[in-house]
């Protein structure tokens, strides 16, 4: 099974291409921020950014969706972000690397759970605010150093998809996986 990440800050437009590879028969791992997110704000938690669960949360759901199994028939998945992200997270927000994400760092590093080539999404130069997208795009663009450096610092080699149309950005990512196999 080869698993690849696409990362990038939030309005980078990571979703939508998800969803244009997806149409093209890619299997996706949805983002795990985003259903927390929007769990803890259910549960009245409006920031839920600041709640000290809000980072293991994460890295949980993030190693149960990679330990799901694949669909039949398919030898990629694609990952919107994986724990490295979560390591970059918690240093934007200044938070603890906890052991449970320590941990799940160190095992998917270990194990190579992921492609080593990881597509990093560049930003629009544009934010579209969401129910859990609250950050300007200054906070972005600082957040977006965070990512880099996180995968870097793990050994991962950035794949630049830059800014562009949906099908372009697509095609690139397209082209990439079919010819690393």
């Amino acid at each position: 099974m080869r698993r690849y990440i696409i990362t990038g800050a939030p309005g980078a437009g990571k979703t939508t291409i998800l969803a244009a590879l997806r149409g093209r028969g890619y299997a996706v791992v949805e983002e795990a921020a985003t259903d927390v997110n929007l769990r803890l704000q259910a549960l009245g938690r409006d920031q839920a950014w600041r709640d000290p669960e809000f980072i293991d949360a994460i890295t949980l759901l993030q190693r149960e969706r990679l330990e799901q199994p694949a669909p039949p028939a398919t030898d990629v998945q694609v990952f919107d972000r994986s724990p490295i992200c979560t390591l970059a997270l918690a240093a934007y927000l200044g938070q603890p690397v906890t052991p449970v994400l320590a941990g799940e760092i160190d095992r998917v590093t270990a194990e190579a759970s992921y492609q080593r080539r990881i597509f990093f999404v560049h930003l629009l130069g544009f934010i579209t605010p969401t129910a859990v997208r609250r950050i300007s795009l200054a906070q972005s663009v600082a957040f977006e150093r965070f990512h880099e450096e996180a995968y870097r610092s793990h050994g991962f080699e950035l794949v630049d998809v830059p800014a562009g149309t949906v099908e372009e950005r697509v095609d690139l990512i397209d082209r990439c996986i079919r010819s690393w196999s």
